[in-house]
């Protein structure tokens, strides 16, 4: 069986942990078995890897988030890239015609799809395992995961069977139910119904064979090029919902949305992230990632989260509105993970004459390095702040260590490599400072080595 992780948006109701470059499933809150914190990608990849899934998978994602899943996973971890973020019809479609196309997965082949950031029990995912017997054995189009529910909920969309028989392990799928009030939950309950938790699967033929009917390329390459073709709608309304033979698999067992303040600080395993206080409070979590301290006195029930995107002082109940509020917020995002470390944006000013200073602070993990690159629009000034590497200047490398300066005039070709964990301020001055004005020349050290020539 193949699996399709699909690792997408912006996780607004997160914020400002979370913003479009870090989306909630990046977030490291939660702990792992060794005390360590960890995001809920790590947890969802390493339980993959528990029960033997973890060489059947792919992830499908937008350009914006490849850095922080190879920062967080590896580099080696397999990654569709969208071209564009267009819901969760389109990234499915892509990656199906991958693994047709590229990877050569037979048409009979069962494929699994799955959210990256479920909260559930490692058993889950040998229910996950189940779906390709249950596909094969039933005859149905598409096999879905069902959560048995704990309670009347009116966040989640419901499974509604024919009714408790079974022909098996599985119960064929009479409708679905999109978040109804919790009076209706309660008697789509009592009829037996499960909760949605956005898992199915098919045969690898049922996408194809649908792409084909719509009219689109089932080739990769071709249908990259015509991605924006396809409707910017999710997989539910646009196949799931139009599909008549459709099966479930009850799973019994613990499932949770981390998608809002008030579901997550229910998973930490700390009230407290970060520097600061909390005292004469009770279930106040406090997330700081600021080297500035914050201190929460007598409030209960309340999430205080702080970050260079923002600070949020919510009550917990309160806390899914969040989303709505910060809609409107237009500012680039603050902090960022890269497969080679992280930045921070200290500050940023746009003079009445247009120029424009941005100030980044930057850290480099050990043996990694930015790549060999140029800018058309600004200049660059790195003063090094901790740890020692190599710096390369239009085709010379050197030795830096801390406190020294580095100038990058605008066009100048620049690349640097950690040899310790490494840490600069940067100085972008110039119009427009953009993330995209950056061209890359050579992505490896060993390129660099190979056209560049050490100096003293």
């Amino acid at each position: 069986m193949e699996i399709i992780l699909l690792s997408g948006g912006s996780g607004k109701r997160l914020w400002p942990l979370s913003n479009d470059a870090r989306s909630k499933q990046f977030l490291k809150v939660l702990e792992n078995q060794n005390g360590q914190l960890q995001s809920m990608v790590q947890r969802v990849w390493r339980q993959l890897g528990n029960v033997g899934l973890a060489d059947s998978v792919v992830i499908a994602t937008s350009k914006s988030q490849v850095d922080m899943i190879q920062s967080q996973l590896g580099q080696s971890v397999p990654i569709i890239i969208e071209p564009m973020r267009r819901d969760t019809f389109p990234a499915i479609a892509l990656a199906s015609a991958y693994l047709y196309s590229v990877e050569g997965i037979d048409l009979n082949e069962v494929v699994a799809v799955l959210p990256v950031d479920p909260y559930v029990e490692d058993r889950f995912f040998d229910r996950v395992k189940d779906l390709e017997e249950t596909v094969l054995v039933s005859g149905a189009d598409l096999a879905l995961i069902g959560v048995e529910p704990t309670y009347p909920s009116s966040k989640y969309g419901y499974i509604v069977p024919t009714s408790q028989s079974s022909d098996g392990d599985y119960l064929r799928v009479s409708h679905f139910r999109e978040k109804p009030t919790e009076d209706k939950a309660a008697a789509l309950i009592k009829q037996g119904a499960l909760w949605n938790c956005g898992v199915f699967a098919f045969k690898l033929d049922y996408l194809i064979s649908l792409l084909q009917e719509k009219g689109f390329p089932v080739q990769y390459d071709e249908l990259v090029k015509q991605y924006d073709r396809l409707p910017k709608i999710s997989f539910d309304y646009e196949v799931v919902e139009k599909t008549e033979h459709i099966v479930v698999l009850p799973y019994d067992g613990y499932w949770k949305d981390l998608g809002t303040w008030n579901t997550l600080t229910e998973e930490m395993a700390t009230n407290q992230i970060g520097k600061g206080v909390v005292a004469d409070s009770e279930n106040t979590h406090l997330i700081n990632e600021l080297d500035l301290p914050v201190t929460v006195l007598g409030v209960s029930n309340v999430i205080v989260a702080v970050s260079p995107d923002g600070v949020l002082v919510a009550d917990k109940a309160k806390s899914p509105k969040i989303k709505e509020l910060v809609n409107g917020f237009d500012q680039r995002p603050m902090y960022e993970e890269r497969r080679w470390g992280w930045y921070r944006v200290l500050d940023y000013t746009r003079f009445e004459d247009g120029r424009e200073v941005l100030t980044k602070r930057i850290g480099i993990a050990a043996g990694k390095n930015l790549s060999y690159q140029m800018h058309r629009y600004r200049s660059e000034v790195w003063t090094i702040i901790r740890g020692e590497g190599e710096f390369a200047l239009n085709g010379e490398i050197r030795s830096v260590k801390p406190g020294d300066v580095l100038e990058i005039p605008v066009g100048a070709k620049h690349g640097i490599k950690a040899m310790t964990d490494l840490e600069l301020i940067e100085v972008q001055t110039g119009t427009p400072l953009i993330e995209e004005d950056i061209i890359r020349i050579y992505m490896s050290w060993d390129e660099v080595e190979q056209f560049c020539r050490y100096v003293r």
